[in-house]
C-alpha cells in the first residue's frame, strides 16, 4: 500500500479494529478477528531491537512469512495472505534511525507501521519506549518524521492523554504536523488502568482539533456487542475505535450479528493455533483470556494444568486434528527437506555442515530415535561412535549440538529446548546428509 496513493479517510474511517496487545494479538487471533468482521488488525507491539536482530523467511511449508531470530523456537512476527492489506505493524521504539530501519524490514510485509507512544509498563517506560515518549515531544517529531519520509507505506501512531487538555492537544496538533495518517488516542493516563475511567470527553477534543482521522481506544468497559464498537467511537467524536480487552474475551465481539458462545469461538481459536503452528505456551495464555472469568471451572482448571500443546487440543476434542496437522507439516517439511540446501559454516574446530531439523519425538517409534540409528549406522560402518557436544543459548536458552562422524562435524541451525532433543536434531541432519532414513514412522501411501 503505497502512502503516496493511500486515502486515509477511506482506511481508517468507520471500522471496528484489532487493537494491538501483547501475546493477544498475534496470528491466530488476528485471523480469527478478521474472520468475525474486524476491518483492520493490529500485531502485537514488536520491540525494534528485536526486529533488527530477525530474519524474513518464506514459510513454504506453512504458507506464511515469519520473521525469526537464531536461537528461538518460534517466529517474533508471522503474516500470511489472509491479513495482507490489514495488518498493522506495531512497533515499540525510542531511537527514529532504529525505528526506520526496523520498519523497512517489515513494509513489504503489511500495510502500515505504528508506533507505540502508550504503553504504561515498566519495560517500556525504562527503555525510553511506549508512554515514557509522551514527555519527549521533540523525540517523538523525530521519530515520526523519518518514519514518514523514509518508508513507503503509512505510518500512525497510538498515544494516551496527558493530565491537561491543552497537553494533549498540543501534542496532538505536533503529530499531526509530522504527516502521520492518523492517530490512535487511549482515553487515559499513563497512571490509569482499566477500572478507571475512559476520558471519552479529551478523545472527542482531540477529534475536533485534528484533520486526521482520529481512532478512540479504552471503550472495552462498554463494549459488548459490533454495534457498541460504533456508539464508542461516535461518542468520542472519532473516525473509528481500536477494540482490545472487549476483543481478548471474545473475538465475535466484531460480528455484525452479535457475538457467538464463547465455546464455539474458543474451538476456532484453537484451530488457528493448530494450522499456523503456533507457540505453545501463547495459545494457552490467549485461551486463560477468553476463559477470564471462568478460569476456577472445571474446564479452567484443566486448561491451567495443561503441560504440552496436546493436552490443550485434547480440552476442545481436536487432539487427532492436531496429530494429523503434524503428520501433514511432516509431510511438507519432507518434500521441503528434499529440495534444501545445506550450509557449511565455520565453527571453532572447523566446518560445520547445517541444515534447520527439529526432532519431534511422537514422529518416532517408542525406542527408535536419530541418534540410536546414527549410532547404529557407525557400528554397522565400523566407525567411531559419534561424539555431541551441546551449548545453551546464553539469552533464549535453547540448546544446539553438534555431532562428530567421522571427522565430519554436523549440527541443526534450529535450537532446541532441552539438550537431548538438540542432540536428535543433530544427529538428523547429519543422516539426512548421509542419505540414512533417519528412524521416523513410515509414511503410508494414502
Amino acid at each position: 500500500m503505497s502512502s503516496e496513493s493511500f486515502d486515509s479517510r477511506v482506511f481508517y474511517s468507520n471500522k471496528a479494529i484489532l487493537a494491538p496487545m501483547v501475546r493477544v494479538s498475534t496470528l491466530p487471533n488476528r485471523l480469527l478477528a478478521l474472520r468475525h468482521g474486524a476491518d483492520i488488525v493490529y500485531s502485537e507491539e514488536i520491540i525494534d531491537h528485536k526486529l533488527l536482530s530477525a530474519k524474513r523467511v518464506v514459510n513454504d511449508v506453512l504458507n506464511t512469512i515469519d520473521y525469526r531470530v537464531d536461537g528461538l523456537e518460534y517466529p517474533i512476527f508471522r503474516t500470511c495472505e489472509e491479513e495482507k492489506g490489514k495488518v498493522v505493524f506495531q512497533i515499540g521504539t525510542s531511537d527514529a534511525v532504529r525505528a526506520l530501519n526496523a520498519a523497512r524490514m517489515v513494509e513489504q510485509d503489511v500495510a502500515a507501521i505504528d508506533v507505540n507512544m502508550g504503553c504504561p509498563k515498566e519495560f517500556s517506560i525504562k527503555g525510553g519506549m511506549g508512554a515514557a515518549l509522551l514527555k519527549m515531544p521533540d523525540k517523538i517529531q523525530e521519530i515520526l518524521t523519518t518514519l514518514v519520509q523514509g518508508v513507503a507505506i503509512p505510518v500512525t501512531c497510538k498515544i494516551r492523554i496527558l493530565p491537561e487538555l491543552e497537553e494533549t492537544l498540543e501534542l496532538c496538533r505536533m503529530i499531526e504536523r509530522c504527516g502521520v495518517k492518523a492517530i490512535a488516542v487511549h482515553g487515559r493516563l499513563k497512571e490509569e488502568r482499566p477500572q478507571h475511567k475512559n476520558h471519552e470527553d479529551v478523545i472527542r477534543e482531540v477529534s475536533r482539533t485534528l484533520s486526521i482521522p482520529v481512532i478512540a481506544n479504552g471503550g472495552s468497559d462498554t463494549i459488548r456487542c459490533r454495534q457498541d464498537v460504533e456508539r464508542f467511537w461516535k461518542r468520542c467524536g472519532a473516525a473509528s475505535a481500536l477494540v482490545a480487552r472487549a476483543a481478548m474475551w471474545n473475538m465475535s465481539i466484531f460480528r455484525e450479528e452479535g457475538t457467538l458462545d464463547l465455546e464455539e469461538v474458543m474451538s476456532q481459536y484453537v484451530k488457528l493455533a493448530i494450522e499456523y503452528d503456533n507457540e505453545y505456551h501463547n495459545t494457552k495464555y490467549c485461551l486463560q483470556q477468553m476463559l477470564h472469568e471462568q478460569l476456577e471451572t472445571e474446564r479452567g482448571k484443566k486448561l491451567q494444568s495443561a503441560m504440552c500443546a496436546e493436552q490443550i487440543f485434547a480440552l476442545y476434542g481436536m487432539d487427532e486434528h492436531y496429530r494429523e496437522f503434524q503428520k501433514e507439516i511432516l509431510r511438507r517439511s519432507s518434500r521441503e527437506n528434499e529440495a534444501c540446501t545445506f550450509t557449511v559454516i565455520e565453527g571453532k574446530d572447523g566446518p560445520v555442515i547445517s541444515l534447520p531439523a527439529k526432532f519431534i519425538r511422537q514422529h518416532y517409534p517408542h525406542q527408535t530415535s536419530p541418534k540410536v540409528v546414527l549410532f547404529d549406522y557407525c557400528r554397522d560402518k565400523r566407525l567411531p561412535r559419534p561424539i555431541y557436544s551441546t551449548e545453551c543459548h546464553c539469552t533464549s536458552k535453547k540448546f544446539f549440538a553438534t555431532v562428530d562422524v567421522d571427522g565430519q562435524k554436523y549440527s541443526s541451525s534450529l535450537g532446541e529446548g532441552r539438550k537431548h532433543y538438540a542432540e536428535q536434531s543433530a544427529a538428523i541432519v547429519c543422516l539426512t546428509k548421509l542419505g540414512v532414513a533417519d528412524g521416523r514412522h513410515e509414511k503410508k501411501s494414502p
